[in-house]
């Protein structure tokens, strides 16, 4: 018999959400990356986002309470699955104050490992499958073309699935279009030893399929791309750029950036005071 794992009340602060997917079980999914109030990273998967009803659909940077709890099937020890029906928004959405990004970025310094291979050992040593890199150039963003334009037609059977209980607000939204390009970074680090390390990684960020749709909308085919590299080569090369990295549940040794995190370059004073580096 199944061991049932009773579920716990946490408070997690909203840090991304990933581009949502089809799903056999619910339609679509995203997967949510979040903070508990201990400090402790957490993926919440799986969540219908798209399917939420719209007081249950929290912003980033936003701290919620919810039941969590583990899952049966996934042991990355992040990991936990979500009642939708206990999500409770606070309402607390953290602001950036004069373009201090501190108390957001806060939560975020004990996470930062030193360079790819530095958050690949420790995901062999300890397990950890979430982890953030702090970029110190990026080299290009790639873009290719993916093999099918549109969904599958066993994408399309889980997207068109019926939704018994589904209010008329859920009903009026339009269906998810999928992404007919890949993104990927191609960026460096500085690694424990002060070597540069140079990666490159898919970026699954929901914020970046957005700004991909955004694109097409106002340039047309023709002009999107020079308008998206702009905000994700030479707008975000002018930040403190943070990748948000996760592991995919059936291929552990391989990584994802799940988020970007886009604060100002601190002075050197203030990261100074804060017992950082900007060298790492």
């Amino acid at each position: 018999m199944a061991t049932t794992i009773q579920p716990d009340t946490e408070e997690l602060l909203i840090l991304t959400k990933t581009y949502p997917s089809p799903s056999a079980g619910h339609r679509e999914t995203t997967c949510v990356a979040a903070v508990n109030r201990a400090g402790d990273l957490r993926r919440i998967f799986p969540v219908p986002y798209r399917l939420l009803e719209g007081d249950a659909q929290f912003k980033k940077w936003e701290w919620i309470q919810a039941r969590v709890s583990r899952p049966n099937s996934d042991h990355r020890p992040e990991s936990r699955r979500i009642d939708t029906g206990s999500i409770h928004r606070s309402g607390n959405v953290i602001p950036i104050k004069n373009g201090d990004w501190g108390e957001r970025t806060r939560w975020l310094h004990s996470h930062i490992v030193p360079g790819f291979t530095a958050l690949e050992q420790r995901r062999q040593t300890t397990g950890q499958t979430l982890g953030v890199l702090r970029v110190s150039r990026i080299q290009e963003l790639r873009i290719t073309k993916t093999k099918d334009d549109d969904w599958t037609e066993e994408d399309r059977i889980k997207l068109s699935q019926d939704g018994l209980f589904d209010s008329e607000e859920i009903k009026r939204r339009p269906p998810l279009r999928k992404l007919p390009y890949d993104f990927h970074y191609r960026y460096e680090c500085i690694g424990p030893d002060g070597q540069t390390e140079i990666s490159t990684h898919k970026l699954t960020d929901w914020e970046i399929g957005a700004l991909f749709w955004k694109c097409i909308q106002s340039y047309g085919e023709s002009g999107w791309e020079a308008k998206f590299r702009h905000r994700l080569e030479t707008d975000f090369a002018a930040k403190d750029l943070l990748l948000l990295m996760g592991t995919i549940h059936r291929f552990p040794d391989q990584w994802l950036i799940v988020g970007i995190i886009y604060p100002p370059k601190p002075d050197p004073n203030q990261a100074e005071q804060l017992g950082l580096s900007l060298d790492q």
